[in-house]
Formats: structure tokens, sequence, C-alpha cells
């Protein structure tokens, strides 16, 4: 699970696995694979090293960068 804000500042909390892509418009529209969207003010950048983090805490794994 991973915090995004939507564009009015409330904070969300999604399912990283079940992103399915991100639209760039020039916000985030974070597509799920139910076919639900968000638009988020994080990047895709941001939202790949959130799921990153939030996939190396569950499997244990660390990354040296």
């Amino acid at each position: 699970m991973i915090i995004l804000t939507k564009l009015n500042d409330t904070k969300i909390v999604l399912n990283c696995a079940q992103i399915e892509a991100v639209d760039l418009i020039p916000e985030s529209k974070v597509i799920l694979m139910n076919g639900k969207f968000y638009i988020v003010k994080e990047s895709a950048e941001e939202i790949i090293e959130k799921t990153i983090e939030y996939n190396g805490r569950i499997h244990c794994y660390h990354t040296n960068r």
C-alpha cells in the first residue's frame, strides 16, 4: 500500500499491486486493474519509488543506492 496525494490535497492509500498503468497528463493518472483511476500530484517516478520501497519492506530485500 502506498500513500498518494489527490489534486485537492487529500491523501489516498492505494494497493500498488493493483496499478495497471500511470498516464502523464501532466499530473499522474493512476489506472487500476478494475478500470478505476485517480489523478495524483506525485510524478510517475515518485510512484515507482514508493512501490519499490513498499515491495522491499514486504519481500525483505534491500537496494544499495
